[in-house]
């Protein structure tokens, strides 16, 4: 057997070392992958989004669309191009939207209704233009002044 060295008994126990270059080495690989990572990106675009001209002049009413007015009392009133507004019931509704789905090439809806016309009138619409087959459904909102 080997004797114990008396030397290293006198050093006492080796201390701990921080080795730095394995640790350079580590950061750099997650710098180049972060690198590559964000080069792989997909760029966002923008849209272009076409403005109103502002001049004040309004559009001549296209005979494609067709305009319904939910009122309070349960009453509906349908407008299509120049023609004048007809007052029509819930029944008359889906044959209505039937007929303008069948007779126009792109059928449009835009569905309004009364400050105080609960909305299950304004849903009762936009089921049946649903039911009529239009994909093309807007739902005009106004701006209210909010009460002091």
């Amino acid at each position: 057997m080997n004797a114990p060295d008396p030397a290293a008994e006198l050093a006492g126990p080796k201390k701990a070392r921080v080795e730095i270059i394995p640790m350079i080495d580590v950061i750099f690989f997650l710098l180049a992958t972060f690198v590559l990572f964000t080069l792989s990106l997909e760029r966002i675009r923008e849209l272009e989004t076409p403005f109103a001209s502002g001049t004040g002049e309004r559009r001549p009413p296209e005979d494609n669309l067709v305009a319904i007015h939910a009122s309070a009392e349960g009453t509906y009133f349908w407008k299509r191009g120049e023609s004048p507004t007809e007052t029509i019931t819930a029944g008359e509704l889906r044959l209505r939207l039937e007929d303008f789905a069948r007779s126009t090439a792109q059928p449009r809806v835009m569905i309004r209704s009364d400050r105080t016309a609960t909305l299950g009138a304004a849903v009762l619409v936009l089921d049946e233009v649903r039911r009529a087959g239009i994909k093309q459904v807007a739902v005009e909102t106004l701006v209210s002044v909010p009460a002091s």
